[in-house]
């Protein structure tokens, strides 16, 4: 043997064992008589467009067969505040001017508004309200700003000489005061609100103007000239007496008037969207009001006192006397997650709103802990388009893959028997499979899924549009199989099974069949792409699967409008950009596997 021979072969590199390419085989490898199976295998590993398809599509299945474990979703879940934002991670992302000289930040749903010690205003997130509002879009010549307050969809400003400055939206009259709050000089406090605002003078007066329908406010209220703060809920307006009492300042008797028992003398009030804290001069924590499920009427025990509070959406954050920072109450978007950086930090001053909070230590270093964004934006209910992309993932290629099952069993069956027996039964099979093959496949379907599907619920529908898939989709396949079996069933070593007595249904699953796989195969992985396809249109037409259930399909459901195509492009174009390329990764997989089969086909 000569000493070339006996050299090691070099390791082809990865990326040629990834993408394909011909190995160079010594005289002996050339010799060896390789199996079809390991010839399909390295045929299909030489082509690198299929093996492009192969590996994308097993990306984008560990991504929707993980990921819904790593992002979780909950199917009822909504949120007003979070509608149609745009894709970014922005939400808290300070200014540079501003780091380092914050006289105050305030924060709505999904923007934040700062002061400096200087009087200049700064402006971040996503400030864009709809097509033709921006909260950005601030007047000019405000002169020095001293107090600023975020609402839900707009910002008053508040200058040294006391007059008010409004941004954003004005539709409930929110941003447009009365004649006597805009010749008032003692402003002390300004609180925007729920399409409200709300301005306290020094002498204890509060003044409300906005939407009166949503707000319970009673501008007549007793406690006029005695209130030292407000603070507000989605609905109510909630006072702090200058004595340390805390008063309800509308009309009604709700929630918010059942006040907790022996509060004694209250230093701090805040509120969530529907719940409202007090802290009195000992420390303690009360909380009342409509208390959900999130956990805002739980405050922790601690050791020492709180002595101020402010309250998010569904969350609260309070101060204790050495400084240190507590959060408790919904956790979505980790808003209650002090940054461990501040456990040993002395913080002395802190803002907090909506799902996001910002604070400042002792060393002016500036901590921030919250939403920060959505990595591609929410829909028309505020749920992140992100995590429901991959739920919906699963469920898309699963939807596919069980109706590919059903219908390869299906023709398998039908197109095996059909092609051995022969005769009446080839008649029958074949009279029966082009009966389905002539329904209008789309119309029929959408007929099934509307008829039968709003009698049973979500989960058996899903199961519904899986069968209605499979059931319809297998005509084409058995007419391959069955010209496939029509061609071998006549060879040799079918007439010997049958002269040694196999029974008819060993010779075509045991004997058949096998040799005709690779090609059932091919054709199962095309209809799978077919398959997923088919579940889109019939969920983006409304009689696929039904929200709140996401698939990829029903996703593209709200962007059959030019409000949404030509305003909130994220919420088709991801999902349009996902399933395109999955479905195309899928047929260049069933292209590579039909020409490593038969490696002619591409001289045809």
């Amino acid at each position: 043997m000569s000493k070339d021979t006996n050299q090691k072969k070099k390791k082809p590199s990865l990326l040629k064992r990834l993408f394909g390419g011909k190995s160079d085989m010594s005289i002996y490898e050339e010799e060896l008589v390789q199996s079809p199976f390991r010839t399909i295998i390295s045929n299909f590993k030489d082509n690198k467009v299929a093996m492009t398809g192969l590996i994308g599509f097993s990306i984008i299945l560990l991504i929707v067969l993980i990921g819904p474990f790593i992002f979780p979703i909950t199917t009822s879940f909504s949120e007003v505040s979070q509608i149609n934002v745009a894709p970014g991670l922005d939400m808290m992302d300070v200014p540079e001017e501003l780091q380092g000289n914050i006289k105050q930040i305030s924060i709505g749903p999904t923007f934040s508004v700062g002061i400096s010690n200087n009087g200049d205003v700064y402006i971040w997130g996503k400030t864009k309200i709809s097509s033709a509002l921006d909260v950005a879009n601030i007047p000019e010549d405000m002169g020095k700003i001293v107090q600023v307050s975020a609402g839900f969809d707009h910002i008053i400003f508040l200058n040294e000489d006391g007059k008010l400055f409004f941004s954003g939206n004005n539709r409930q009259r929110q941003s447009t005061p009365t004649y006597e709050v805009e010749n008032l000089t003692n402003i002390k406090q300004i609180e925007a609100g729920y399409q409200s605002s709300v301005v306290v003078t020094e002498d204890g007066y509060v003044y409300y103007f906005g939407n009166s329908m949503n707000n319970d406010y009673n501008e007549k209220n007793p406690y006029q000239g005695q209130i030292d703060k407000v603070a507000t809920t989605s609905d109510g307006v909630i006072g702090l007496t200058k004595s340390g009492e805390v008063v309800y300042l509308g009309n009604q008797q709700n929630a918010y008037t059942r006040f907790p028992e022996n509060m004694g003398k209250i230093v701090d009030i805040g509120t969530t969207a529907s719940t409202v804290a007090a802290v009195n001069e000992n420390g303690k924590v009360f909380v009342w009001g409509n208390i959900s499920t999130n956990g805002e009427g739980n405050p922790p025990e601690l050791d020492e006192k709180i002595i101020s509070i402010q309250g998010g959406r569904y969350h609260y954050t309070a101060l204790t006397e050495s400084g240190r920072i507590v959060s408790w109450g919904a956790n979505n978007y980790k808003q209650t997650e002090v940054p461990p950086e501040l456990k040993d930090a002395k913080v002395v001053s802190y803002f907090t709103d909506s799902y996001q909070n910002y604070a400042i230590d002792e060393n002016n270093n500036l901590h921030t802990w919250g939403l920060k964004g959505y990595l591609l934006g929410t829909d028309e209910l505020g749920r992140d388009i992100f995590s429901r992309l991959i739920n919906g993932g699963r469920m898309s290629v699963f939807i596919g893959a069980v109706a590919v099952v059903i219908s390869t069993i299906i023709g398998i069956v039908v197109g095996s028997v059909s092609g051995f027996v022969g005769g009446k039964v080839d008649m029958v099979l074949q009279r029966i499979s082009e009966m389905v093959s002539s329904l209008p496949f789309l119309p029929f379907a959408m007929i099934l899924s509307s008829l039968i599907g709003n009698k049973i619920p979500p989960n058996q529908r899903v199961f519904l549009i899986m069968v209605i898939l499979g059931l319809l989709s297998w005509p084409g396949l058995q007419r391959l199989v069955r010209a496939q079996i029509l061609s071998i069933r006549e060879q040799e070593y079918v007439t010997a099974a049958k002269s040694v007595g196999i029974k008819q249904v060993s010779i075509i699953f045991k004997h058949i069949l096998p040799n005709v796989v690779s090609v059932i195969i091919v054709s199962a992985t095309l209809d799978f792409a077919t398959s997923m396809l088919t579940e889109a249109t019939l969920s983006y037409l409304g009689f696929g699967v039904q929200a709140p259930q996401p698939t990829w399909g029903n996703m593209l459901y709200g962007a059959n409008n030019s409000i949404v195509i030509q305003n909130y492009w994220w919420r088709w174009v991801f999902a349009s950009i996902i399933l395109g390329v999955c479905v195309i990764c899928i047929n260049l997989i069933g292209d590579g596997l039909r020409d490593a089969i038969d490696p002619k086909s591409q001289e045809r």
